[in-house]
C-alpha cells in the first residue's frame, strides 16, 4: 500500500462528513425548511457553541454512565460467554434464552428499573448494560464453541486438560470475536443510556434533548445527536485500534 493510498483512506471519512454537511445545509436552504422542523448545519453548529456549557455537562454525565454500563456488560458478557462457550450443552441450552431476552425492547425495562432504583443514573447504567452485553456473550461463546475439534484432539493427546485448552487456545482464538463485539457493544451502550435518560433522568444528553424538543429548540436537539455520535465514534475507533494492536495475527492475510 502506497503512502498516497494511505492518506486517501485517512481523509475519506472527513471528506464524507464534509459532503454530508454541505448537502444538509444546501437542502435546508434550498427548500426553506423551518428551523423548528429541521435546522440547518450552521444553526446546529451555532447551538453547539452557544450551549457549550450545558452540552458539556450533560455529555459528561452520559459518557461516564455509558462507560459504567459498558464495563459491567463486558465483565458479565465475558464471564457468561466463557461459561456458555465451554460446554456444548450450555451453549445449546442458553442460546435460545439469550436470543429471546435480546428481542425484548430495552426501553420496556426502564419503568421497571425506575420502580426498583428511582430516577437517576442507575437505570441508565443498567439499561446500557442490558443492551450491550448480548453481543459480547454471543461472540465469546461462539469463538469458544467453534474451536476446531482436530486442534482440541491434538492438545488432549499432548496432555492438556479441557480448562487448559479453553484458557490457552480458546480464549486467544476468541479475541477477534471479542473485539468485534466490543465495537458493536459500545455503540449500543450509548443508545441504552440515552433511551433511559429521555425517560427516567434529570441529567444527560437524552434529558437535554427531551427538554430542548419540548421547547421546539431543534438545533439543540440535533447538537445533542451530533455529540452522541461523536462520542460513540471515538470509542469505536479506540476499540478498533486495540483490536489491530492485539489481534494483528488474525488479519495478517488481509494486508
Amino acid at each position: 500500500m502506497t503512502t498516497q493510498t494511505r492518506w486517501r483512506e485517512r481523509l475519506a471519512p472527513w471528506v464524507a462528513v464534509l459532503v454530508l454537511v454541505l448537502v444538509w445545509e444546501a437542502t435546508v436552504r434550498l427548500f426553506n425548511v423551518p428551523p423548528f422542523i429541521f435546522p440547518s448545519a450552521s444553526a446546529t453548529a451555532q447551538a453547539l457553541v452557544t450551549f457549550a456549557g450545558p452540552i458539556g455537562m450533560h455529555s459528561w454525565q452520559t459518557f461516564w454512565t455509558t462507560i459504567a454500563g459498558f464495563g459491567l456488560g463486558v465483565a458479565v458478557g465475558l464471564l457468561l460467554g466463557f461459561i456458555i462457550g465451554s460446554s456444548r450443552f450450555l451453549y445449546h441450552a442458553c442460546y435460545p434464552l439469550l436470543v429471546g431476552f435480546n428481542a425484548i425492547p430495552k426501553v420496556a425495562f426502564v419503568p421497571i428499573l425506575v420502580v426498583w432504583f428511582g430516577i437517576g443514573s442507575v437505570p441508565a447504567i443498567l439499561t446500557a448494560f442490558l443492551i450491550c452485553f448480548f453481543p459480547i456473550v454471543v461472540n465469546v461463546a461462539t469463538g469458544l464453541a467453534t474451536l476446531e475439534p482436530e486442534l482440541e484432539d491434538v492438545l488432549r493427546v499432548l496432555g492438556a486438560r479441557r480448562l487448559d485448552v479453553l484458557l490457552k487456545v480458546g480464549l486467544p482464538r476468541s479475541l477477534p470475536y471479542f473485539f468485534a463485539s466490543l465495537k458493536i457493544a459500545i455503540t449500543l451502550a450509548f443508545v441504552g443510556t440515552v433511551v433511559s435518560e429521555t425517560v427516567a433522568s434529570n441529567q444527560g444528553i437524552g434529558y437535554l434533548m427531551m427538554s430542548a424538543g419540548s421547547q421546539m429548540r431543534m438545533s439543540l436537539v440535533f447538537a445533542g445527536l451530533i455529540v452522541i455520535s461523536a462520542m460513540a465514534m471515538v470509542m469505536y475507533e479506540l476499540f478498533a485500534l486495540l483490536e489491530k494492536r492485539m489481534t494483528g495475527w488474525a488479519h495478517r492475510g488481509q494486508r
